[in-house]
C-alpha cells in the first residue's frame, strides 16, 4: 500500500484520446519525507510514517522535534502512518513524490468535507418536502412525520433530521487516475474529492 499527502487545487476538464469530455480533480502531491519505519522486531507491527508540509521549530513541541530530527529530513506539520508488508523498501528520510503513482491507477482519497453548518433535511438529505396546497404555507421544507403511532411510541434512532451537516473526514474510493505531471508534482484524478480548496488530502493506492 502506497499512501502520500497533499493538498485539492481545483477541478477542471480535460479530454482524451476520443475527444471524451472527462472532469477531473488537480492534486498538488507531496513531497512527503519519511520520518519513521516501524517493524514487527521492534515495534509490534510493519509500517511508515511521512511528513508533509514544513513548519517552524516553535510550531512543535520538544517531544516532536526530537522524533523528526531522528530522520534528518525537516520539521513538519502533518504526519501519517500506513502499513506495509515491506517497510526494508523505505529509506529513512527519503523523499516520496507523485511518481509512486501511474496513469491508470485505482486511488482513494480522504479529506475533511465542506462544513455547511446546520441545515434542514431537504439539504442535508435531499427530502422532497411536504406539498404547499390546502393552505399549508410553512409545510414545504418540513420533515414531515417522524415516528410512529402508539407503537414504540417514540421516535427510533438514527431518523434522518435536520442537524450538522458536512465538515467530516471523508473518503471517495476507487478514483482514477487520468494524468500525471511530475514536474509540478500534480496528480489529477477523475471525478471529485471531499473539501475545498487547499485541503489536505490522503492519496492511497493498493
Amino acid at each position: 500500500m502506497v499512501k502520500l499527502l497533499g493538498k485539492k487545487i481545483h477541478m477542471t476538464a480535460v479530454f482524451d484520446d476520443k475527444r471524451n469530455h472527462i472532469p477531473v480533480t488537480v492534486l498538488e502531491i507531496g513531497p512527503c519525507y519519511l520520518t519513521q519505519i516501524k517493524t514487527k522486531g521492534k515495534d509490534g507491527y510493519s509500517a511508515v510514517q511521512i511528513g508533509y508540509r514544513e513548519t517552524k521549530e516553535h510550531r512543535l513541541n520538544k517531544p516532536q522535534i526530537g522524533h523528526l530530527k531522528k530522520a534528518n529530513a525537516g520539521l513538519f506539520a502533518k504526519l501519517v502512518e500506513f502499513r506495509t508488508d515491506e517497510p526494508e523498501k523505505f529509506t529513512l528520510g527519503e523523499a516520496l513524490i507523485v511518481d509512486r503513482f501511474s496513469v491508470g491507477d485505482r486511488v482513494s482519497v480522504t479529506a475533511t468535507s465542506k462544513g455547511r453548518g446546520f441545515a434542514g433535511v431537504v439539504k442535508r438529505y435531499n427530502f422532497r418536502g411536504g406539498p404547499k396546497t390546502h393552505g399549508q404555507s410553512d409545510r414545504l421544507r418540513a420533515p414531515g412525520s417522524i415516528g410512529a403511532s402508539s407503537s414504540p411510541s417514540r421516535v427510533m434512532k438514527g431518523i434522518r433530521m435536520p442537524g450538522h451537516m458536512g465538515n467530516r473526514r471523508t473518503a471517495i474510493r476507487n478514483l482514477e487516475v487520468i494524468d500525471i505531471d511530475k514536474k509540478r508534482n500534480l496528480l489529477l484524478v477523475k471525478g471529485s474529492v471531499p473539501g475545498c480548496r487547499n485541503t489536505i488530502v490522503e492519496v492511497s493506492k493498493r
